[in-house]
């Protein structure tokens, strides 16, 4: 499969217009939207009394189509519109219903709900009665169907326009994902999602869907003459003698993921409670940030910052690493320790290190640029511009960005990741995944996808030490995928 793009409204737009000049009518994609619609609707549901709510603009005129194929299957269909329609298409599509048109806003009951309201392009807060619609059903969005986008929502940010929104338990969307329906709050407020295809065709698209169609043609596995050395050879920094954990659980992920060589670097008063805890990984003693720059001459990733100190060692000791070539994944400590000065981290920075930061490291390296920017996915890549590097962005909606443009959001994300030492393990396989030759950036998604699929697959008392071991597991997917 292709990789699944993510557009904005704009490129969408572009899109539909570039079918629109190559001879495909408006009205043929809104008859094709709307009946892929329809169809989504029928595949899970059975029939029963709906209302459909149409709005006066294109998406109105989806939900035309909707009503119209739902009353020909036997569905008992009252449509509602808050307004006539007020475009071409939709006008056209308007006159083919058969049946009565009734004001928005008629008897409640339980019946199935279509929000054909307002699309992804959405510029204004939803009127009083419209408003007062969305706040009465939030509390059931398994009755609502969107089309497109549930109506108050932004398609470029995912979030209300105004002071409401409608949620659906489903949305039904066309071509490909809009970027309101990557990001919270959007994203929960859409509950399952479905790409209708209505034969658009894309132009350079630099944000995509973070799923294996994106990276797994470039998962390093392993050939039949592979060793362990060819297999790459990954370290990771210990922090003091109270605070070793962390390192061991990113060195485990990188194990786990795939590395031949995973050793944890300890000072000398470190060493003992690393190595009771330590079978597969190997242990080496440094005492200067010097010795750790030779040590490292060879490896071919690194990880530092879990639990590393928020201390002159963590700075010296990176800036060390950055000297070895050895690409970096720079994760916790090693950020914060850069606070006062982040151009320092920038200077040394290539564009196959990674940064990790959670919203709050990611605001001591890039102070105000979250709050400045209209969402996450612009944050990150500017982030990534500045930085010269990789960034992952950490949330619920994670957002992956590299220098060159290129974006990935996380769809997979579980709550049960929510549990210290998740985000280690998380360096762990992206710096496993770098160490066997994977491009930082796809490494960084793969690793952020398999970390939410091993999440997901154990569930509910979800500790980090479980996800090492579930890696395997999700590994297997993918190789069956790969080979299938």
């Amino acid at each position: 499969m292709k990789p699944r793009p993510i557009l904005s409204v704009a490129e969408m737009t572009a899109a539909d217009q570039a079918a629109i000049t190559a001879g495909t009518s408006g009205v043929t994609l809104m008859e094709r939207a709307g009946v892929g619609a329809a169809d989504a609707i029928c595949e899970r549901f059975a029939p029963r009394p709906v209302r459909v709510l149409c709005g006066p603009g294109n998406n109105g005129g989806d939900g035309y189509v909707v009503a119209r194929i739902l009353q020909e299957r036997g569905w008992t269909v009252r449509l509602e519109t808050s307004a006539p329609p007020a475009t071409h298409d939709a006008k056209l599509m308007a006159q083919l219903w058969r049946g009565e048109i009734h004001r928005l806003g008629g008897a409640e009951g339980d019946a199935l709900i279509v929000d054909a309201l307002f699309g992804a392009g959405l510029a204004r807060p939803l009127d009083a009665e419209i408003a007062r619609l969305a706040r009465a059903w939030q509390a059931t969005p398994e009755r609502v169907v969107a089309i497109d986008l549930p109506s108050g929502l932004s398609g470029d940010t995912g979030k209300p326009v105004g002071d409401t929104a409608f949620a659906a338990g489903l949305t039904v969307t066309f071509h490909a994902r809009k970027v309101g329906h990557a990001l919270q709050p959007g994203r929960s407020r859409c509950g399952e999602v479905v790409v209708v295809d209505i034969g658009l065709e894309n132009s350079a698209v630099q944000l995509f869907e973070n799923a294996p169609d994106l990276w797994l043609n470039h998962f390093p596995w392993p050939n039949a003459d592979a060793h362990k050395h060819a297999r790459g050879r990954l370290i990771v920094i210990s922090g003091e003698p109270w605070s070793t954990g962390a390192a061991r659980l990113a060195a485990r992920g990188g194990l786990r993921v795939g590395a031949g060589l995973v050793t944890v670097f300890a000072r000398p008063d470190a060493l003992a409670v690393n190595a009771a805890h330590l079978e597969a990984v190997m242990l080496r003693a440094y005492e200067t940030d010097l010795e750790l720059e030779q040590a490292a001459a060879d490896v071919d990733a690194a990880i530092i910052g879990p639990a590393a100190g928020v201390s002159d060692t963590t700075l010296m000791n990176l800036l060390a690493l950055a000297r070895t070539g050895a690409a970096l994944v720079i994760d916790a400590d090693a950020i914060t320790v850069f606070r006062d000065d982040p151009d320092e981290l920038f200077s040394v920075l290539d564009r196959d290190d990674v940064l990790t930061p959670h919203p709050g490291e990611f605001d001591r390296l890039f102070p105000g640029l979250l709050a400045r920017s209209p969402q996450r996915i612009a944050a990150a890549r500017q982030a990534a511009l500045q930085a010269g590097a990789v960034v992952l962005l950490k949330g619920p909606d994670t957002v992956i960005a590299a220098p060159d443009g290129r974006a990935a959001v996380n769809l997979n994300g579980s709550p049960w990741l929510a549990t210290a030492g998740s985000g280690d393990v998380l360096a762990g396989f992206i710096g496993g995944l770098i160490a066997q030759g994977m491009e930082s950036f796809e490494a960084a998604c793969a690793g952020a996808w398999i970390h939410a699929e091993a999440g997901a697959s154990f569930g509910p008392g979800l500790i980090a030490e479980d996800l090492p071991g579930l890696a395997p597991g999700v590994l297997a997917g993918l190789w069956a995928e790969a080979q299938g």
